[in-house]
This record gives structure tokens, C-alpha cells and sequence, in this order.
């Protein structure tokens, strides 16, 4: 049977590396509750994206639903429909409205030319979201909270190690939220995490992650159980050894698909960001059809007939999803609609063959000659 070619790939150690860093819990019988890996992971974490603290989470869900809580937040809150829908749902579960702010063209990240004209006097926060693994204009988004006094939540999923003009991505803004999904750069099999330099939020996310428990008798406020476990931390613990490595396999892969799809006509490439120490997390290509010749759409199905599994990443735009369009205001984003009618994202992760690359691209571009 021919190989398939998923969209992406979990990275992980070697059998005999988890087991190792795995062994010691069966000596203290201490699985969650933010045991010795859980703590020892955090502080590697810290070094890694040079950030003051971390709060580690079963995933990044609640880790954004978590410290959106923490802040204690009210009324509104600007962010983008194009992202995953977790983002959004963060912000309502949370009680919030979310404000939709169309996105540019170039990054896909949010226009920031368009955030200001948005803001009201029920504007407590922006959460812009990193694409990709391109990374917002951080500086023109603090001067805007700056001015009117927002909080600013970054949903970095797509941006682990990601760094500007050599600073962490998690450095920027109040909070910035890491996915640490099986299918992301770095995984913890599922996880997440808060990074944040204010220690006033270090024991409220302690709390809010397990239950709202502040000691045995007392519990402060209603709030869910997210606590990463010990074994999704020793996985961690493993991936973190190899990022690096991981990270420069990752971008020989994108070098390959540059090197084949830049030249191709009907098909436009995300841009090199410049001062952007970049973590290759995803490839996404935009699928002119009255250039290229064929629809997105149509490509999607060639490609899963010849067992190349790509992804429509994102869409439908989150605004657009059943349970937010009969709730809230939608406000006119034509950009994001049109990239998300045009958007694939190609199969990428560290262990993909550059053999495997050329029979992407090699299948892609005939499709243009058919």
C-alpha cells in the first residue's frame, strides 16, 4: 500500500529516552498535582524562552481560557476569526464578546492599522494571534494597549521558540499562550502553558488550574481541573532536548518547498519575515485560481487521491461558525475571509523526506499543467 503523507507528524524521543525520564514516577507514585517533572519542566522552560514565569497546562486551551480568568477581564475583547477556534472560544467561555479584527494580506497576522477604530469604552484587551509561526507587530500592538490602557493576551501556539530581533516571542505583551499539542514544533503529547512577568498572576493560575483550591478548606472561585500531568511533562522534558535539531530539520524542509513552489505561478508563499528567528511550524500556500488554474478545493482532493494529506488552515473563518454568527456583532473582514477561501497547508515536521517533499511539490505543480 503506497505511504501516506499526513499533514504533520507528533516528534518524539526515542523509546528508551521516555522510558528512562518516565522511570523515577513509578518510584514516587507521584503522577499530577504538579509533581517534580511538572516543576522541573517548568524551569526549563523559562531558560528556553527566556520568560520570567511559566504556568504549565493540560493544554493550550485552558491555558489561554485560564489566564483571560486570571486578568479578571470585562466587556469586549478585539482578536482575529483567523485562527483556530479555540481562540475564540477562550474568550467566550471567559463571558467576554469577541470583537472581530480583520487581518492583513502579507503575514496574515491581525491589521493593526484596523484595531484602533475598534476599540470602545467595553475594550479590555486585545488578543492577537501569532500565524504560522509569523509573529504579530508587537510594537505597534503595545503602543495601542499602551494608550487606552488594554491588557494584551498573544495566542502564540504557532510561535514555540519563535524570537524577534533576538528577544522570545514570549516576552512581548501581558501573557502569551503556547500550544504543546502532539501536532506542534514542541509537544508535551497534549499541554500548554502561560508565560507572563508579572508575579501577581503566578498564584492565581496555580489556583485557577486546580479548582480554584487555595489550601484544604478553601476554594476562591469556580474554576476547572488543567493541570499538566507528570507524563506529558517527562515528554517534554525529552522534546525540549531536541528542539533545536528538531527546528533546523524543520526549516531544510521549507527550504525544499521554497526552492520548488516560489518559481510557480497561481501560487504565493507566505514572506520571510525580517529580525525573525522563525520556528517553521507550518507551510501554508495561497491558491490563486485564475492563475493557477484550479481551485484550492480541487487541489485539496487531488493531492488526498495520491495520499497527500494537506489541511484548510483556517477555515471556515471562526466568525462564521454557527455558534458565534447568531451571537455576536460580525464585523466586515474581507481579508480574512478571502485568505481562508485560499489558504492549504502542506504536510511539514521534522522527519518529513525531502523524497517525500519533491513528490508533493512534483504533484502540486502538474496539477497546474492538467
Amino acid at each position: 500500500m503506497e505511504e501516506k503523507i499526513l499533514v504533520t507528524r507528533s516528534s518524539m524521543p526515542s523509546i528508551e529516552e521516555y522510558v528512562e525520564e518516565i522511570q523515577s514516577i513509578w518510584e514516587s507514585r507521584w503522577l499530577t498535582n504538579m509533581g517534580e517533572k511538572h516543576q522541573r519542566l517548568e524551569e526549563r522552560l523559562k531558560e528556553y524562552l527566556h520568560v520570567r514565569y511559566v504556568s504549565l497546562f493540560t493544554n493550550g486551551h485552558m491555558a489561554l481560557e485560564s489566564v483571560i480568568q486570571a486578568m479578571g477581564l470585562k466587556g469586549e475583547v478585539i482578536t482575529t476569526p483567523f485562527t483556530f477556534v479555540s481562540t475564540t472560544h477562550a474568550i467566550a467561555r471567559n463571558g467576554l464578546t469577541p470583537v472581530f479584527c480583520d487581518i492583513n494580506s502579507t503575514d496574515f497576522t491581525i491589521d493593526v492599522e484596523k484595531i484602533e477604530s475598534l476599540i470602545t469604552d467595553r475594550t479590555t484587551a486585545i488578543v492577537p494571534v501569532h500565524v504560522y509561526g509569523n509573529v504579530c507587530d508587537v510594537e505597534a500592538i503595545q503602543k495601542l494597549a499602551n494608550k487606552y490602557h488594554l491588557k494584551v493576551i498573544y495566542d502564540a501556539a504557532h510561535a514555540f521558540g519563535v524570537k524577534i530581533k533576538g528577544k522570545g516571542i514570549g516576552e512581548f505583551g501581558d501573557a502569551s499562550m503556547f500550544s504543546f499539542h502532539a501536532t506542534k514544533v514542541f509537544n508535551t503529547i497534549e499541554g500548554g502553558a502561560v508565560c507572563f512577568s508579572d508575579e501577581k498572576y503566578l498564584e492565581r493560575l496555580r489556583s485557577i488550574k486546580n479548582f480554584g483550591i487555595k489550601d484544604e478548606e478553601t476554594i476562591m472561585e469556580i474554576a476547572p481541573n488543567a493541570k499538566m500531568n507528570e507524563f506529558q511533562a517527562a515528554m517534554g522534558l525529552c522534546n525540549l532536548r531536541h528542539i533545536h535539531e528538531e527546528i533546523e530539520k524543520r526549516k531544510k524542509v521549507v527550504e525544499r518547498y521554497r526552492m520548488w513552489l516560489e518559481p510557480v505561478q497561481g501560487i504565493q508563499l507566505s514572506p520571510i519575515q525580517p529580525d525573525v528567528n522563525s520556528n517553521y511550524a507550518y507551510f501554508p500556500i495561497l491558491v490563486e485560481e485564475e492563475v493557477f488554474g484550479i481551485s484550492r478545493d480541487k487541489i485539496y482532493e487531488e493531492l488526498k487521491k495520491e495520499n497527500i494529506f494537506s489541511r484548510k488552515y483556517f477555515y471556515p473563518l471562526t466568525s462564521s461558525l454557527q455558534c458565534y454568527k447568531e451571537k455576536f456583532k460580525i464585523n466586515e473582514t474581507p481579508i480574512a475571509d478571502k485568505i481562508a477561501k485560499k489558504v492549504l497547508t502542506l504536510p511539514l515536521y521534522a522527519d518529513l523526506r525531502m523524497d517525500q517533499v519533491d513528490k508533493i511539490c512534483d504533484t502540486l505543480i502538474n496539477l497546474k499543467s492538467k
